[in-house]
């Protein structure tokens, strides 16, 4: 008798940061992986992955009715995380989400379709992209015909990403950047963590519900900590920088006015300032995937060490002082 066929998962965003690591989780567990992607050509995060390709984007019916054809599962990861006003993160995060779950109900599929939402959309009056990100799973709950589940992940770390490369990288310098408040918490979580507790809810029913995905520290950390853990990982030590809330400020005002000049837009945003400074970034266990079914596996100085060597290894930081003098 032949061997049955692996279960197919279709996923959007592979190949960003967090998809990579999702592909590579999905493969790991035995899954057969389509994604779609906007373009053809070789995506380094997806090196070595068996992966089927559909072309096209959101707003591409054609396309997504290919992607979901025949799936067992659907990971929604794909959205726009910087944009020049809300009516872009709008068209992205909310109306892709709407095509996206059209295709799906319209396939006649029982698949799972898993919404990755972010941890912001707690506070969608913070920023645009919060708004949008809450927007976007009252959309799915409101429209989708198949089970479905949200999953909200905390600020996410590891290889492949350039937004904490930058944090990183002031640290090799000498210098911790303390810009949220004296108190706030920040909850933290490896992507290949993360990306294991999205894929381990592809074996559930679909509930309805959203989880919160964050390391073992499920209340999160102080900024003290996290440059703690900085400082480790780098190998060198640091000045711990309190910014001042009305500098950040101004920088962000400053880059919004350049960006909209240059027609490139910063990570560094008035919306995004709000984020950084809200003081309450923790989760707690009942907002968390069951215990049973998942559980967070590196802790953040683990993970921190790991993925500076992983920045040295490819050039992306300078290797430290004692890997200088040794070479």
């Amino acid at each position: 008798m032949a061997p049955a066929a692996a279960r197919l998962a279709a996923v959007t965003g592979a190949t960003g940061f967090l998809g990579g690591h999702l592909v590579a989780a999905l493969i790991a567990a035995g899954w057969r992986v389509r994604i779609l992607a906007r373009r053809a050509g070789d995506y380094p995060q997806l090196a070595g992955q068996a992966v089927e390709t559909v072309l096209g984007d959101l707003a591409a019916r054609a396309a997504l009715d290919k992607l979901v054809d025949g799936a067992d599962a659907v990971i929604h990861a794909a959205g726009l995380i910087r944009a020049p006003d809300a009516a872009m993160f709008r068209a992205v995060n909310v109306g892709g989400t709407a095509n996206l779950v059209s295709a799906l109900n319209d396939s006649l599929s029982h698949a799972h379709l898993i919404l990755v939402s972010s941890m912001v959309a707690r506070e969608p009056r913070l920023s645009a992209y919060a708004e949008s990100k809450r927007e976007g799973e009252t959309t799915l709950a409101g429209l989708c015909r198949v089970r479905w589940s949200v999953v909200r992940p905390c600020a996410v770390y590891g290889p492949w990403d350039r937004e904490t490369l930058t944090i990183f990288r002031s640290a090799v310098r000498g210098v911790f950047p303390l810009a949220g408040p004296r108190g706030a918490r920040i909850a933290l979580i490896h992507a290949s963590d993360a990306a294991r507790g999205v894929v381990s809810l592809c074996d559930t029913e679909g509930s309805g519900r959203i989880f919160e995905l964050t390391d073992q520290r499920v209340d999160g950390y102080g900024w003290d900590e996290i440059a703690d853990a900085t400082e480790r990982a780098v190998g060198n030590k640091v000045l711990k920088l309190p910014l001042p809330a009305l500098a950040i400020h101004a920088t962000a005002a400053v880059n919004l006015a350049a960006a909209r000049l240059i027609g490139r837009m910063p990570m560094l945003t008035p919306g995004k300032v709000r984020e950084i400074r809200h003081t309450d970034w923790g989760s707690a266990a009942e907002r968390q995937p069951p215990r049973t079914l998942w559980q967070p596996r590196i802790e953040i100085r683990e993970g921190f060490q790991a993925t500076v060597s992983w920045y040295r290894e490819r050039g992306w930081l300078p290797q430290s002082g004692v890997e200088r003098r040794a070479a």
